[in-house]
Order: structure tokens, then sequence, then C-alpha cells
């Protein structure tokens, strides 16, 4: 037998899962790495962290197949996309943590880049917002508060990369310095229409092109990995997110999944037409194969798994995050109690940079599993409100909406959502569609898969949920989520 080997670097963890031609999961290894947090708003990695943890997995998964390196065909990689690595060309080195895409530390250079005009210009040419969300302002604070960076990336003596080139240059020994189309399309500095990086908002972020790394399509051998005395095609690259869309096999426009990892991310298939959102959505490339660059409509939350892991790690409510699923159903409904994540700001439909995370409706009757029900709510009414403002953007009122990632697996959460939503929740048998959306695009490459067909054909349903809330009760509870939401902003 042979597979298609998929990296995937989250934000929490690196995980290698190796599919085979059913596109079904063989074998799997995965490595949680520290979560660094220097002071409020800010969020890092060590990069050397994230390498190690990617390189082991990559080879226990091997292992814990019982098969060799003879036995893969191609290599995908999908990533946690706007985290932002500076290294040396000479040592391989990186001169600082990686600033992580749930990173506020860049809120003031938005604040006056906008003030000075440029919003227009960064959202007619990338399909972004001026947000320190994206990779471009973290760029600029490496290079101003890394004694002599600046300097040095002039000289040419810097590489830039987000996580995908980050793991291309080590898995190649630096010999190929690469990001593909995607993921270039997260850094505020690459023309979503030609295809390339662009003087203007180099200038306009003051960041030298000496830095950046070639832009490859997200399908096509751009590099080769040795594993043991065993060269390799690496052969997709793509974010996250648009991984995942492609692995959920949503190819043609209208085609819409949310991603419930530890940020939530909602992407529609718009085909070849970069649709400019009216309503605060970001216009991203959803990849580029064959010639063909496709696009797609994004709204993202910063916070949806991750508060998950707030109630275990940081309010200590739960040992597990299993667990929160029985807790949340341990009360009929939230008690009137609201908590809004905004750990890190929001991020669309609202861009507010400086919103906090908040609890409301507290009264002495408040229980853990209020709390515990609150938190999955959250995350169902931050994709809500994602949904209706890509609905009014496309112009397409979603008969479904296929899902995806690890609290995917959460039967409570996927049936508030399709409550909230008012149309069906698709869960499909593969979940890990992030590495599978990887692993397509490089096994497509190289014949593994022969078309898209194969893939529409290997997507598989595992439940659908349908709406059973009265509609009023559902617009009642969302009227009072957007209460919440706009009393917690502007905090920060």
């Amino acid at each position: 037998m042979s597979f298609v080997l998929a990296l995937d670097q989250g934000t929490t963890s690196s995980r290698a899962i190796l599919f085979g031609r059913d596109g079904t999961v063989h074998a799997s290894a995965q490595r949680e790495f520290p979560q660094i947090f220097p002071q409020s708003g800010w969020v890092e990695h060590d990069p050397m962290a994230i390498w190690a943890s990617q390189s082991e997995v990559m080879h226990e998964v091997l292992a814990n197949a019982k098969v060799g390196a003879r036995d893969v065909v191609a290599i995908g990689i999908t990533n946690q996309r706007e985290t932002t690595v500076v290294w040396e060309r000479a040592t391989g080195r990186p001169i600082a943590n990686a600033i992580v895409w749930q990173d506020r530390r860049t809120a003031p250079l938005c604040d006056r880049m906008r003030a000075d005009g440029l919003s227009e210009l960064f959202a007619r040419k990338t399909g972004l917002v001026i947000d320190p969300y994206f990779s471009g302002t973290k760029i600029r604070w490496l290079l101003d508060h890394v004694p002599g960076a600046r300097e040095r990336a002039e000289r040419g003596e810097l590489a830039f990369g987000t996580v995908d080139a980050w793991l291309v240059w080590n898995i190649t020994a630096g010999r190929v310095h690469a990001t593909d189309a995607s993921n270039a399309s997260r850094t505020l500095l690459f023309d979503i229409h030609t295809g390339d990086w662009d003087d203007e908002l180099l200038a306009a972020l003051d960041v030298p092109r000496a830095l950046l790394p070639t832009v490859v399509a997200s399908s096509g051998e751009c590099a080769r990995a040795k594993l043991g005395d065993v060269e390799l095609p690496i052969s997709g690259i793509a974010g996250d997110q648009q991984a995942a869309l492609f692995g959920q096999a949503c190819l043609t426009p209208g085609l819409a999944k949310n991603t419930y990892g530890t940020g939530c991310f909602l992407l529609m298939n718009t085909g070849q037409r970069a649709v400019a959102s009216r309503n605060n959505l970001l216009t991203t490339i959803a990849w580029k194969r064959d010639g063909r660059t496709d696009y797609a409509l994004e709204g993202g939350v910063f916070i949806a798994g991750a508060v998950v892991q707030w109630l275990r790690d940081g309010l200590q409510i739960i040992r597990s995050a299993d667990e929160i699923e029985t807790l949340a159903a341990s009360v009929p409904d939230n008690g009137g109690v609201y908590l809004v994540p905004a750990f890190a700001g929001l991020g669309a439909p609202h861009w507010d940079a400086y919103a906090r995370g908040s609890m409301f409706g507290l009264t002495r009757g408040a229980t853990r599993g209020h709390i515990a029900r609150a938190a999955l709510e959250a995350i169902a009414f931050q994709s809500a409100d994602l949904l209706g403002a890509m609905e009014k953007d496309a112009g397409i009122a979603l008969t479904e909406l296929r899902v995806d990632g690890g609290a995917a697996a959460n039967n409570l959460l996927m049936q508030f959502q399709a409550d909230v939503l008012g149309v069906p929740v698709v869960r499909p048998q593969v979940l890990e569609t992030t590495a599978l959306g990887a692993a397509y695009l490089a096994g497509l490459a190289v014949g593994y898969w022969t078309s898209s067909d194969d893939i529409g054909r290997n997507w598989k349903i595992d439940r659908r949920f349908e709406p059973a809330m009265p509609r009023e009760r559902a617009a009642e509870l969302r009227g009072r989520w957007g209460n919440a939401v706009e009393r917690s902003k502007g905090w920060g």
C-alpha cells in the first residue's frame, strides 16, 4: 500500500497523518508544544519547538503505521497561517520567537495605518483589513524591535516565513524558501489579483522584499524532502483553513465549511471571482492549482476551541476538554449567562483589537454548567454572525453548513449551531479535513488521486444535525448575544 503524508502544524500542536486512497486516516501522531504569553495580548511560539515537534511526529507516524518512507508518495503541508517567523539564512536560527496570529501587540501600528488612510489600498489589493491578525505588521514589529534586524534584512541576511515556509526551509535543510499562494494572501504584502508581492504594500509596511519567500502553487512539487535515504516530493501546501475547504470537497462556488479549532473559520468558495466584502469579511486566495487561482470569502473567530482550553487551564472547572459536553448538558439552557471569549480581540465582522473577554448575566444561581454551556454557545453565536455577513456578501442563502475540526465532534455544540443558524449542519466521517486537504493537494499533484471527482466521492456524511429550535427563540438568544458583544468592545 502507498500513502500521502500530511504535516498539520497547528496553533497548539503539530500532527502528522497518513492518508490512504479512500481519504481515511491510516495512522497519526501528535505533539503539543508550549504557548508563550510574555504580556497581556501577546502570544508567541518558539520556532525551534514548532520544528522539533513537527519533525518528531513526521517520523513517529511512520513507526506507528509500521511503514517505511518508500510507502509515501508525497508530502502535503498545512499550517497555522499568519504566525510570523524571521530567521537567519546562514544558520537557520530564528532572530526571535514567532509572533502568533492571535497576538495583538501591533494594534497601535494598525491604528496609525488606518488613520493615514491606508485601509482602501490594503483592502483593494489584499482583500484583507488592517489588523494585528495578519503577518505584515508582525514583520514590521520584529524589524523595528530586534536589534540590527532591519539592516540585516535589507542586506538579504534574513528570511521571513509563515509556518509553512519555516517547515519547508527546515525539511530541505535550507535549500528552499517558499510559501504557497494561500499563505501569501494572509500577509498584507501580496496582491491577490496579480499573484505577486506588491511594492506599494511593502513600502507602506516598510518591509524589504529580500525577506520574502518564493510563492508557489498550492498543488505541485515545490521541493523534495529526505526521510532517511528516500527523497519525497513536497507537492501540496495550503493554509489550514483553505486546506480544510479543499478537504471538505467545497470545490465549487457557493459551498462553505466551518472549522472548529483553536479559532473558528468559516469559508465559502467563490471560484475564480474575488468577491469584495461589504460586511467586514475577508477575500482570500483559496488555492492555486493547474494554473488557476480560486478565491474564498472568509470570516474568522479568534477564540473557539481555545475557550474550552481556558475553562480547563484557566478556570479549571473541567479536567479535560472532553468533559465540557457533559457539563454543558447538565443544565437545560444557559440560564441567561453569555460568555464573549474576546481574549484576543474580536475578528470578523467586528474587527476590534481592543475587545476583551467578558461574561454577562451571572446570578447566584449560575453554575459551572451554565458557564460551560455559555462557552459552547459562544462558538456557535460567533459562527452565526459570520454566516449572516457571508450570505449578504455572496448573495447566496446557504442550504447546509459543512463542519470539521476537533470541536465538531461535540454533538451539543453542533445541534445548537444548527438551531441558531436555521440550516442543517453536516459533519463528515473524516473530521481531519485540514490535514486531508493538504494530502489531497499533494496527492493530486503526483497522480495519487486523478481528479477532483475522486475527492468528491471520498466525502461521506457521519451525521446531519437538523434545526429544532423555534426561530423566535433563536432570534431572542442571538439578540442577547449581540448585546453582550457590544459591551465587550473597546475594553483593552
